[in-house]
């Protein structure tokens, strides 16, 4: 079970805040940092400074860090053109000496597009699946040829497709709840499916229609990872554990039951039904990104079990 720190700074970090983090996860062993992409804190929390840019800060850890995965749960595609996003990408991945993933969503969080002049448009699926293709595709595209793409929504023509990434290809996440579009999607683009906060129940049920859907595109269900992102708080004892629940304005009963809480037995146990359900990878989604100490406990009494 590979275990990988999952950051939210709309919430209120700065990218010294995120690098602090990063230097962290590399530190400890685990296997990547991955962080959101919004630009408008949720809930009651103020946000401040304010939202960081999610492949702007990569792109920076890129150059900072030298072993662990750097990556996005999820990029919204709203907020880039594919061919864009294709030349950003590529660019970190080159400067981080082939070491990104791309989690591509379609977006979601309407109030920040507001703020931020972002449009919305209403039929974000049906443009993720073209700026996947397009993505995808000018990686693809052996040097001294030429990409060509002429959908309802994006057309490029004698593309270049430059530069290339480090990687012979770049890991695509996609994810997501929906029984029949997204885990036909995840068939045809992704090499790994992540399924965000859900029960042991939902994703291996989610898992299963992947799977599925695989089969009838001609891939084998095993050439996917299957993961699953679940909110972490873990403490030595009942106080430690309030203690940080308290800290990210969560109780301890929810989170024990919608997230990986409690005790580090109780928290390897837990990773244990995930992993009985098809899992094989967990994003820790890590709240009080000032908690270090929060990330020490969890490579030594919860990683180190796992591995």
């Amino acid at each position: 079970m590979d275990l990988r720190i999952f950051t939210e700074p709309q919430q209120g970090a700065t990218y010294d805040t995120l690098l602090a983090v990063a230097k962290a996860t590399e530190d400890l062993g685990f296997d990547a940092f991955f962080r959101s992409d919004h630009y408008l804190r949720m809930g009651t929390v103020d946000g401040l400074p304010g939202p960081t840019d999610a492949w702007i800060t990569l792109a920076g850890l890129a150059r900072e860090t030298k072993r662990i995965r750097l990556g996005t749960l999820m990029t919204a595609g709203t907020f880039r053109l594919p061919g864009v996003l294709a030349i950003q990408v590529a660019q970190v991945d080159q400067m981080s000496g082939g070491r990104v993933e791309l989690g591509l969503g379609a977006g979601w969080f309407e109030e920040e597009h507001k703020a931020y002049g972002i449009p919305f448009p209403k039929e974000k699926f049906a443009r993720l699946e073209e700026q996947l293709e397009i993505v995808t595709g000018l990686w693809a595209t052996d040097p001294g040829k030429t990409f060509d793409f002429h959908g309802t929504y994006y057309d490029l023509t004698d593309s270049p497709a430059l530069p290339k990434p480090a990687q012979r290809k770049i890991p695509v996440l996609v994810g997501g709840h929906g029984p029949s579009r997204t885990p036909r999607l995840a068939a045809k683009y992704a090499d790994e499916f992540n399924m965000p906060f859900a029960s042991v129940e939902d994703s291996e049920r989610q898992f299963g229609r992947v799977r599925a859907a695989a089969e009838e595109a001609g891939r084998s269900g095993d050439d996917l990872t299957y993961s699953n992102a679940l909110v972490v708080c873990v403490g030595r004892d009942e106080a430690e554990v309030a203690r940080r629940a308290a800290a990210i304005g969560r109780e301890v009963d929810e989170l024990k039951l919608n997230g990986l809480a409690g005790s580090p037995s109780e928290v390897v146990d837990k990773i244990g039904r995930y992993a009985e359900a098809g899992s094989s990878r967990i994003y820790l989604q890590v709240l009080d990104l000032d908690d270090l100490d929060h990330l020490e406990l969890i490579s030594a009494q919860v990683q180190s079990q796992l591995s």
